[in-house]
């Protein structure tokens, strides 16, 4: 290539990599940046999936101040809209916007200031840009450039469809010498295809970033129990620190919220019902505060750009694995740290999907949101690292696990427990899908109450006694995240009965295989619910004053290690684990396989560290 051919290319991109000193602050493009804004700069319209926090925005603002005429940007939100024109106002750029919420004498002014040419970004929403009136007066703007955010709101298949986006493929019509792009956080490859076709983008380049976020410690638990009660638990274990909390409810969210102060916690709720200088108070509270915690629903934090969010908590799951991964991406923008700890149940499951098969759309769409519902649950209740969970759904190949979330640092493990479902299985087809979970479990452990002589002689009656009936819960429960039983809405009391026949019948010929969490840290199955007995004054007391020394020894290796990971120090061994090893001073990895807490996974990862210590106290 000449030199003033290459030269001519590069002059561009170095006045955009002035613009974003001078105007944003930032010394140098991230990930795909330069290269979106040098497609459309170059006047080609192209679309361009960037994971949450890797700075989208900037690839329409930019170019809009760059190119001639005025920036169209297209959001579905009017908080998102007015949260990036406040932002971009207090940068120094001639930006607004025209919603409902705008008073007449502002939206007169406002095109005022694009008649005269004084306006260098202008954010609508669809359903307002796509209006007769809006069209026709903007047909008489020169336009700079057309952006599409939150692009996946066009798709059918993605996970926050909205009919109005559909219009905006006439935009290529209407303004064809105008490039448009396309920006979403998070879009597989069927939804991005859709948003393709849709947008009338075939021919336009696509750029899809890595969805790595390595600044990000996933997890993932079952629900037992009180879901307020464990949420107060997490976000106490997380002093002075801001952090997003998102509850399924408006009334959720106040009662969260409400539970959260009692414990000492500053915690603010925030939802539409919320009045409308209510919610921006609270807003301005959380964005000013150093350590503040926002109890919301899932709208909130489109757009709102705390760099220093330090944990994001699902009190009750997300929608699909887009949702989860655009929703815990509001965490950690800053490049620190941050955590992503989401709740989940199987009632959780059953509620979504029930809500798929009552909406009013075509039979087609709703398998697929089915499938997606399937996927997040099988994302969560999996056994493989999270983040490269995420990262194949969304077409990444070659990836790696983070070697950091609860699943990659052995916080949760794994048992065949084969036999035991095809137990499970035999029984609520025995029992013909009448009766819930709960009599489900009786009816293996044989505890059925007044059980009839019928059920009795049953092959299935009674046969569950390996398991504890917190165990077999949790076992039905993972069969219904994996589909091998369904349960029946049935008024809200759910029936259990045979899921996929398919895959149930892979089961009994083995050629399908059930793997079942060990019971976490904690655990005890003398219990319904799986909570352990207040037993630590018990474990306390077998520790002898001679092992002391060696427990305390054990117990700083464990801060350290947990401190280093990010992690809570009992995911890594409870204090009954670290008493059991003080005790018994195992002088090998077998013998310390031997105690109860110590699973294969923590023996690989941590076996040689803790035989290390106590060699140091031998003799």
């Amino acid at each position: 290539m000449p030199a003033a051919l290459a030269e001519a290319e590069h002059a561009p991109l170095d006045r955009a990599r002035e613009i974003l000193r001078r105007t944003f602050g930032h010394q140098e493009f991230r990930g795909l940046q330069a290269e979106v804004i040098g497609e459309v700069l170059a006047g080609r319209s192209a679309m361009a999936v960037l994971p949450t926090g890797g700075g989208k925005s900037l690839c329409y603002q930019i170019p809009s101040l760059m190119r001639p005429g005025l920036g169209l940007v297209v959001s579905p939100l009017i908080a998102l809209m007015s949260d990036q024109v406040a932002g971009l106002i207090q940068s120094g750029v001639a930006a607004a916007r025209l919603d409902s919420n705008i008073e007449p004498a502002e939206k007169a002014e406002t095109w005022r200031r694009i008649e005269a040419g004084e306006l260098e970004l202008l954010y609508v929403s669809p359903e307002g840009l796509m209006q007769p009136w809006m069209l026709e007066r903007l047909s008489r703007t020169p336009l700079s450039m057309i952006a599409i955010d939150e692009a996946h709101c066009v798709s059918q298949w993605g996970h926050d469809f909205r009919p109005e986006y559909r219009m905006l493929g006439k935009l290529a019509e209407l303004f064809p010498t105008v490039p448009r792009l396309a920006v979403t956080a998070t879009a597989d490859a069927r939804t991005r295809e859709d948003i393709r076709a849709e947008l009338r983008l075939q021919d336009s380049r696509e750029f899809v970033a890595s969805f790595a976020r390595p600044e990000l410690i996933l997890s993932a638990e079952r629900k037992r129990g009180g879901k307020d009660k464990r949420v107060v638990e997490l976000v106490t274990a997380r002093p002075d620190r801001s952090g997003v909390v998102y509850a399924g409810s408006r009334d959720g969210t106040e009662k969260l919220a409400q539970a959260l102060r009692d414990a000492g916690v500053p915690a603010l709720a925030y939802h539409a019902g919320l009045e409308r200088r209510l919610r921006t108070e609270r807003l301005e509270q959380f964005l000013e505060a150093d350590a503040a915690v926002m109890v919301a629903t899932i709208a909130f934090g489109m757009g709102v750009d705390k760099p220093d969010v330090r944990f994001v908590i699902h009190a009750d799951p997300p929608a699909s694995i887009e949702a989860y991964w655009q929703e815990i991406g509001r965490a950690g923008r800053d490049g620190d740290p941050a955590e992503g700890i989401t709740l989940y149940g199987a009632a959780d499951m059953a509620w979504a999907l029930r809500r798929i098969s009552e909406r009013d759309v075509d039979e087609t769409v709703k398998q697929v949101q089915s499938r997606k519902v399937r996927q997040l649950y099988a994302l969560l209740d999996g056994t493989g690292c999270r983040a490269a969970a995420v990262r194949r759904y969304f077409g990444e190949e070659g990836v790696k696990s983070c070697g950091q979330c609860d699943l990659c640092t052995g916080a949760v493990e794994t048992t065949d427990a084969t036999e035991a479902a095809q137990k499970a299985l035999s029984a609520a087809h025995r029992l013909g899908g009448r009766f819930g979970r709960g009599r489900l479990v009786d009816h293996l452990l044989g505890k059925t109450k007044d059980a009839s002589a019928q059920e009795q002689g049953l092959s299935t009656w009674g046969i569950g006694t390996e398991l504890s009936v917190a165990q077999w819960r949790d076992l039905t429960e993972q069969l219904l995240f994996e589909g091998l039983l369904r349960e029946d809405p049935n008024d809200g009391r759910p029936l259990v009965g045979i899921g996929d026949a398919d895959a149930v019948r892979a089961v009994f010929r083995g050629e399908r295989r059930v793997a079942m969490r060990k019971p976490a840290e904690g655990y005890d199955d003398s219990t319904r619910s799986g909570r352990p007995r207040k037993r630590s004054r018990e474990a306390m007391a077998a520790l002898s004053p001679a092992d002391q020394p060696l427990f305390e020894a054990l117990r700083a290796w464990r801060s350290r290690e947990a401190k280093a990971q990010h992690v809570p120090p009992y995911v890594i061994f409870n204090d009954r684990t670290l008493v059991e090893i003080a005790g018994a001073k195992p002088g090998s990895r077998a013998a310390l396989a031997r105690l109860n807490g110590v699973g294969e996974a923590k023996l690989a990862h941590y076996g040689e560290a803790v035989l290390e210590i106590v060699g140091g106290f031998a003799g």
